[in-house]
């Protein structure tokens, strides 16, 4: 299958690394590689760590950033590993990391994956395939409890609780295998004057895959190595689609950037907390009119931007 993959706040967040073209930077999710491509295009002397946890991203971007391999080092890992990653290269720290937390419209769009459920495949969704958890997994073995509590916190799907009864009952006959059948299941979940929506399952298929790929828990260890391997004037980029997500993001730079952290009932500092990072963007950038208008899954992309002091 072609890779066709749209980069969100592709000019927003190149122009946030502040790139230097004798720098170090690393591209945490390289994906189908339109943000790499955007670094590697003004590095010089420089280099770009592309890391993607999916070896066929990293295939297609090997074949996007042809003209530039000279400028690249290519990665298979998770980048929640990035500190032992950076230490194999012998690379102590870098000068800016970009960090796209999207899924990558190849994967939603290659049916065997089992990404969407806009396609009929196996229950899937993993973005390393070597893994052994998937969909498939998670649906069939999870408890009642622990499905509705999943599509709740990371779907904020309201009808999470009928839609995990539906699922105990249904597989009790037979294995849940399908993303259609996932799909017809959460539809059926739902009372008569909802099922014309065929948005309805996009909530429960982004809580299961944001748990067979650990993407919450591995963030806020993430963020703060990030941060910890920027040089001085070193910049991070995090895009994020999801609104817990965005908030670990938030949380972190608030705490990294500032300075006493006591209490307010405390009238001296105590704590010693000095700020490491400056924000550069207070308020997070959102994909303009024409970007939304040209890819509708930009829809729920925010873009924060900090900087090392």
């Amino acid at each position: 299958m072609e890779f066709n993959h749209i980069s969100v706040l592709k000019k927003e967040s190149i122009e946030g690394l502040n790139i230097r073209p004798d720098g170090f930077y690393v591209d945490c999710t390289t994906g189908g590689g339109g943000h790499s491509l955007e670094i590697a295009k003004q590095l010089t002397t420089g280099k770009l760590i592309c890391i993607d946890k999916d070896i066929d991203a990293l295939k297609k971007a090997k074949q996007v950033l042809k003209e530039h391999l000279n400028k690249i080092i290519f990665v298979n890992d998770n980048f929640a590993n990035l500190e032992e990653i950076l230490n194999s290269l012998n690379i102590a720290k870098v000068d800016g990391i970009l960090a796209d937390l999207g899924v990558s419209s190849y994967q939603l769009d290659e049916a065997e994956r089992g990404f969407s459920f806009m396609r009929n495949a196996k229950l899937d969704m993993r973005m390393n395939k070597s893994q052994k958890l998937s969909a498939y997994e998670v649906i069939n073995s999870y408890s009642e409890s622990e499905l509705a509590r999943i599509m709740f916190e990371y779907g904020e799907e309201k009808n999470s609780r009928q839609i995990a009864r539906k699922i105990l009952k249904l597989r009790q006959i037979k294995p849940i295998e399908t993303t259609f059948e996932l799909r017809d299941i959460v539809i059926d979940s739902y009372p008569p004057k909802f099922k014309n929506k065929t948005s309805l399952p996009n909530k429960v298929f982004q809580a299961i895959r944001i748990e067979v790929n650990n993407e919450l828990n591995d963030l806020p260890n993430a963020i703060e190595t990030m941060l910890q391997k920027l040089n001085k004037n070193g910049r991070l980029c995090v895009i994020t689609f999801h609104p817990l997500e965005d908030r670990i993001v938030k949380t972190k730079f608030k705490l990294h950037s500032t300075d006493c952290i006591c209490p307010p009932r405390i009238p001296k500092c105590v704590c010693g907390h000095k700020a490491d990072i400056k924000l550069i963007t207070k308020h997070p950038i959102v994909p303009s009119n024409e970007e939304l208008q040209s890819n509708s899954r930009s829809t729920s992309a925010k873009l924060r931007i900090a900087e090392k002091l």
